[in-house]
């Protein structure tokens, strides 16, 4: 029996008026790799803030493991508290690296098991070092930011991730911010924890990672998921005139 680890249903959202986000939905199963594509402005990125609260949907529902996120059962929103115990759940990272310009790598990574979650400086540390050796980083734990280059300050960004040990990890464009001979290092290392099993949804412009990685395509355009499927039926067999349309453009 497949578990089930995230479940976002009848998600909304809008901005001043503009809807962002129509009855958007989501599911995702323990180990697998969700990639969201679809062109700028069709509302992957809110989707994804809003499955971990960063933003708030305007209506709908979004469950971890069956727990509600951001709301209790009787609609009520969470209090801080309760929403960064939710979120210590599932990992998020962004375009921006968002280190601490001040600190060193290790400190950085160590920063959230230490705050969060109680744990000791050594323990934190101790798990810092495993995390940044685990995205082939250990050589610049002692490293602040800026002796980094992009590559390795997002690889930090996902070590700082996993070493709050979430049930699942999104990514919002971990790559668009980098220049081109820095992507391979960062979707290398996204490709060795979706082969370990790591659960992850990813919003990327990378199709070769999305052709190759994903267990599960999704299309999103307007607001809405379009189409979605294996990564050979989306690319190779549309089912959409708009989803042939878009990978069209990419291929023109």
């Amino acid at each position: 029996m497949v578990n089930t680890v995230l479940q976002a249903s009848d998600v909304c959202k809008s901005f001043g008026g503009r809807q962002v986000l129509k009855d958007a939905a989501l599911s995702v199963a323990e180990g697998e790799t969700v990639v969201l594509i679809g062109p700028s402005g069709s509302g992957k990125t809110t989707f994804l803030r809003c499955l971990n609260w960063l933003e708030t949907p305007d209506s709908g529902r979004i469950r971890l493991r069956g727990d509600l996120v951001g709301r209790a059962v009787d609609g009520r929103e969470h209090g801080e508290a309760e929403l960064a115990r939710q979120r210590s759940r599932i990992g998020f990272v962004f375009q921006r690296f968002n280190l601490f310009a001040h600190l060193s790598a290790l400190d950085n990574v160590a920063m959230g098991p230490r705050r969060v979650q109680g744990l000791s400086v050594g323990q934190a540390r101790e798990r810092a070092r495993e995390e940044l050796a685990r995205v082939h980083m250990a050589a610049h734990v002692d490293k602040r930011p800026s002796q980094l280059s992009g590559g390795q300050q997002q690889r930090v960004a996902i070590a700082r991730a996993l070493a709050m040990r979430p049930e699942l990890i999104l990514f919002d464009e971990p790559t668009s911010a980098l220049d081109p001979e820095l992507v391979t290092e960062v979707v290398d290392v996204m490709r060795e924890l979706a082969q370990a099993g790591m659960t992850m949804v990813v919003v990327t412009h990378e199709m070769r990672f999305a052709r190759q990685t994903a267990d599960r395509v999704v299309f999103m355009d307007g607001g809405l998921v379009i189409e979605q499927g294996p990564p050979a039926q989306i690319f190779d067999a549309p089912q959409t005139e708009r989803t042939r349309r878009f990978l069209g453009h990419l291929h023109g």
